[in-house]
């Protein structure tokens, strides 16, 4: 099923949708880069992926199908797992006497064929499909699955044995038998696995008077998922006490644990709070994919001369580098890809952690325990003697961690943090506050990246056009010159386009999608330079030096969500609900 280079230029050239010239252009730049000639047309924009797929299909004689707009079997698409489907491109659609068709981005892929053929055990029939056509089908595999999910557990609920109502006087044997009957077990697995499927990244149980309340949070939004009859919450509490190995009877104090969950796709770690409230106890789990990994900057969101002044940040030995921004707003996960970046086996890296969120190879990493003493501090004083040449601290919270990361990276170490400040140019006023000397942080701090998360959209949005007034209005948050600017130069748009006619983006909602997929950052990157040295020096303010460094190109969070809705990734409605003046 390999398409020759010549069969794929005479078709091209003799549907006339590409010149000659521009398909010498893309040929040379396809040999150059090692992309294939079909992806280099579509990156030129001379052609749509639409038509590539198309043009492939009539020259291997496979039938091309397109299942955007099309409700399918789940039945059908259930023959292949999502996690496979999604891992290789590949979903079922529809079932004949002749055998199992399948939709394919690469029908080439016979590893992925041979793969599902063993699964169904039914004759394999490839069609071509182009992206747009497996993302609609992705997303109907999640909700079905959730309807799916829905019944085993509200019919699994009703086996539930119900317990006495003062949940106090039940004894810790009778909590242990609670936890290992079977439906409750079924339940708890299921909220697990569907989790993960929904790629949740936490869990909230809460018990209410008259039920039980499951929610998802879900790109960085709470989601009700599940509301289960109130005697079944006493059972779900023990039964998650006992995979986290925690105390049965203890109901009147808060308790932490941990375990683990693996699918066929990925090994899950689930981080366990519970806290008691007073219709019971709510519990909160934070799901960690421990092996996540091949994050990229760019993929993150950074781009421009942030992204510049990173990586020459990433190019010194010695030095702090600093992610700030609230909880949640992606500063570990930022940090990760640094590191990933930094991970050579030249260096020696190590890390002390609260808590470990992802395990990563030839990386030493330690998680603090403030029980036994092995605090931020302690662990940091430790580090030092372990000889490493980068060392990533998970958060600054003290003047004795700051003095310690400054002194460390004084000493011939490239250190990595993070801080909870507002903005970047916070970062500095807050690190001054913890009584560490501005001579010693002008001799250390070489960027500070300040981040919030936002949705991400997803294919299914349109196009609009903002008023005068509605201009005017986003005018007091930021300077549209500068985001005009920054879009000339990094060529998102060309010439000069009046904002009224600079297109916007937003979701196209419907009942199986919110128009949101994923998340990415907005971000601004403080480069330390000779002139903000000087300001710290004199104790200028956050804003004195975010002025300055803004007079010396960075651009600012709210700039760069702006830009980032003109091109399309996300809503201004988003970079609004993040960003706070």
């Amino acid at each position: 099923m390999y398409i020759e280079k010549k069969q794929l230029r005479d078709f091209v050239l003799d549907s006339g949708l590409v010149s000659t010239a521009d398909f010498t252009k893309a040929e040379k730049e396809a040999e150059r880069s090692g992309a294939s000639l079909g992806e280099e047309l579509v990156k030129e924009g001379k052609i749509s992926e639409d038509d590539l797929r198309r043009m492939q299909a009539y020259i291997l004689g496979i039938p091309f199908v397109d299942l955007r707009n099309q409700k399918l079997d789940f039945d059908i698409l259930s023959l292949i797992p999502e996690p496979i489907a999604r891992a290789n491109n590949i979903v079922a659609f529809r079932k004949t006497d002749k055998g199992l068709e399948v939709a394919m981005l690469d029908t080439s892929d016979l590893g992925a064929i041979d793969f599902v053929k063993k699964k169904v055990e039914l004759k394999i029939l490839p069609r071509l499909t182009n992206s747009e056509s497996i993302k609609h089908v992705l997303l109907q595999y999640q909700k079905s699955l959730k309807a799916e999910f829905g019944d085993i557990i509200k019919k699994e609920a009703s086996s539930v044995k119900t317990i006495k109502e003062n949940a106090h006087d039940v004894s810790e044997s009778d909590l242990k038998k609670m936890a290992d009957d079977l439906p409750v077990v079924r339940i708890v697995d299921t909220l697990l696995r569907h989790a993960i499927l929904q790629n949740a990244s936490d869990i909230h149980i809460e018990q209410t008077e008259h039920e039980v309340i499951v929610r998802y949070r879900i790109d960085g939004i709470l989601h009700d998922t599940m509301v289960l009859p109130n005697h079944v919450g006493p059972s779900l509490v023990a039964r998650i006490k006992v995979l986290s190995s925690l105390r049965l009877d203890e109901k009147r104090l808060p308790q932490d644990g941990r375990f683990k969950v693996e699918t066929e796709s990925d090994k899950v770690s689930f981080r366990v709070s519970i806290l008691p409230t007073y219709f019971g106890e709510k519990i909160v789990m934070r799901l960690l994919k421990e092996n996540s990994h091949g994050f990229t900057l760019e993929g993150l969101g950074f781009h421009g001369k942030a992204l510049e002044d990173i990586h020459s940040a990433l190019r010194h030995t010695t030095g702090m580098i600093l992610s700030s921004g609230p909880t949640g707003s992606g500063k570990t996960t930022t940090l990760y890809t640094v590191l990933d970046i930094l991970n050579t086996p030249n260096v020696n890296i190590s890390t002390i952690e609260d808590p470990v969120e992802y395990q990563m190879q030839r990386i030493n990493q330690s998680q603090v325990k403030p029980e036994i003493g092995f605090t931020f501090a302690s662990g940091l004083r430790s580090l030092v003697r372990q000889d490493p040449d980068i060392i990533m601290v998970g958060e600054i919270r003290d003047n004795e961690t700051a003095s310690l990361a400054i002194n460390a990276s004084l000493t011939g170490h490239l250190v990595l943090s993070t801080l909870h400040t507002n903005s970047a140019a916070g970062a500095i006023p807050r690190l001054l506050d913890m009584k560490v000397e501005p001579f010693l942080l002008v001799s250390t701090l070489n960027v500070v990246i300040g981040q919030r998360l936002v949705r991400r959209l997803s294919a299914q949005k349109e196009q609009y056009f903002m008023s005068k007034a509605e201009l005017e209005t986003l005018r007091k948050s930021a300077d549209l010159d500068r985001v005009m600017n920054f879009l000339k130069v990094e060529k998102v748009l060309d010439g000069n386009i009046p904002w009224e006619k600079v297109p916007f983006h937003r979701p196209l909602k419907s009942d199986k999608d919110d128009g949101y997929s994923g998340r990415l950052v907005i971000h601004e990157v403080l480069h330390v330079t000779p002139t903000i040295k000087n300001l710290i020096i004199k104790g200028a303010s956050s804003d004195e030096l975010e002025d300055q460094a803004k007079k010396e190109g960075m651009m600012t969070m709210i700039e760069d969500g702006i830009f980032k809705v003109v091109q399309g990734i996300t809503t201004l409605e988003e970079v609004l609900r993040v960003i706070s003046d």
